[in-house]
């Protein structure tokens, strides 16, 4: 098994924290946030780490890490940095957004399921959001989830009605190889032939992976939804750092 980290955005929304450095390298009590998930993989055998950069791609420096950049990071979004990667992802694999801080206990809750996709979802995600006064769920990706089977992604959480369990995307997510090839089959066919929006996307080059996710869902494939029980948190605004420092001290 491999693992990637798409790290190739700008995170603007830190303003000068990533002036010179890119997000995924913020210090958090110490270690930077692309540090502390290397460790994880790398504590359950994960030892072929892909890192897709972009934005100040030269600022990436950890060795015994395999590096893909995308020259096209500042005009695209999460899928087309991921697909940059593809003659490297040859194996089942871990995906992680390179934003994302999680206990060792929810990657292994990811990699104990066993089905070809599996998704970290948090169910609990409007207590985060309490504390997240400056950001918005609005902002954030969701999976409606319904007698236990997903039934919709999306990017916001005000779609579905009281009898589906929405649950927030945490960012963090296996594939397994026959699913890696199905992604890359399905994206391909769609470069050659696609136009205009994308499901919640602008464009093709525009989305994100929940669209990509939605996408496959609607062509038939199955995936599996995993909440996480644990501590886990994304990192977007100088408070989201505030918090992150504060839970993983």
């Amino acid at each position: 098994m491999k693992a990637v980290i798409i790290a190739a955005g700008v995170g603007s929304r830190l303003g000068e924290l990533t002036k010179e450095i890119p997000k995924p390298l913020i210090d958090v009590n110490g270690k930077s946030i692309i540090e502390r998930q290397i460790n994880s993989f790398r504590k359950f055998g994960i030892n072929e780490i892909i890192v897709i950069t972009g934005y100040q791609n030269h600022k990436f420096c950890l060795e015994n890490i395999e590096y893909v950049f995308n020259p096209h990071y500042a005009n695209v979004e999460q899928a087309f940095s991921l697909l940059t990667a593809r003659k490297q992802i040859n194996d089942d694999v871990i995906i992680s957004f390179g934003d994302i801080i999680f206990e060792d206990k929810i990657l292994k809750q990811i990699m104990d399921n066993n089905g070809d996709i599996v998704i970290g979802v948090d169910r609990d995600w409007k207590k985060s959001y309490e504390k997240r006064m400056d950001n918005s769920p609005t902002m954030s990706d969701f999976i409606a989830i319904k007698n236990g089977k997903i039934v919709k992604l999306f990017r916001k959480s005000t779609e579905f009605d009281d009898e589906s369990i929405i649950a927030e995307f945490s960012g963090l997510f296996k594939l397994s190889f026959d699913a890696v090839k199905k992604i890359i089959e399905t994206y391909e066919k769609l470069e050659m032939s696609h136009s205009g929006k994308f499901h919640y996307a602008d464009s093709l080059k525009k989305a994100k992976i929940i669209d990509l996710l939605q996408e496959l869902f609607e062509n038939g494939v199955e995936m599996e939804a995993v909440h996480l029980e644990g501590k886990w948190c994304e990192i977007d605004t100088p408070q989201d750092l505030n918090l992150a420092r504060k839970m993983f001290e």
